[in-house]
């Protein structure tokens, strides 16, 4: 048998025709009709479909970035608490009033709703005009807290140095070199 002798068992299938720009068939993996399949389509860009559906609203609105205090009622604290204990943030996570807010502790400040029958004693917390009022009138105390003011880094002028003059170094003349000539 010879390589031309070969024939495969199969018929052979027409060609696919195939359209203008691709390598699929007639119309080329585009489908038919719509903006899609044709040439220099525009689609709107998808940052303008998100910046459309935020609502239109008048004024400057802005989230400040600054960390709210945790808000805890004088009632919650009677409960939890025992007679002339300290109640500071720290005590405030031990007993899971509040949480830790990415690892540091929060700022707490106490407000004056509800009743309180046990005197305590706070520190390093906020409090409202009524919390401290209701606390005082009990017998509590307040340690306020105290901002750690740190000291300004004086700026340290550096010393100026005087520029050194660049001393001229004296030009020497040069050696002439004397030929020797020889006589004949």
């Amino acid at each position: 048998m010879q390589l031309h002798q070969l024939k495969p068992n199969h018929a052979r299938k027409k060609e696919k025709r195939i359209g203008r720009g691709g390598k699929r068939g007639t119309y080329s993996g585009k489908g038919i009709k719509g903006q899609s399949k044709r040439a220099g389509r525009k689609f709107q860009p998808l940052v303008r479909l998100i910046i459309k559906k935020y609502p239109k609203k008048r004024g400057y609105r802005f989230k400040s970035l600054k960390n709210k205090p945790e808000i805890i009622n004088l009632s919650c604290l009677d409960g939890k608490f025992d007679k002339n204990s300290i109640i500071s943030p720290q005590t405030l996570v031990e007993k899971g009033l509040v949480r830790k807010k990415r690892g540091k502790m929060p700022e707490v400040k106490i407000l004056g709703s509800g009743e309180i029958k046990k005197t305590f004693t706070f520190k390093n917390c906020l409090i409202s005009e009524v919390a401290e009022e209701k606390i005082i009138k009990i017998g509590g105390t307040i340690d306020y807290k105290q901002k750690e003011v740190k000291p300004k880094k004086e700026k340290v002028k550096k010393e100026v140095k005087p520029k050194k003059e660049k001393v001229k170094k004296e030009v020497k003349p040069k050696k002439e070199k004397i030929k020797k000539v020889k006589k004949e």
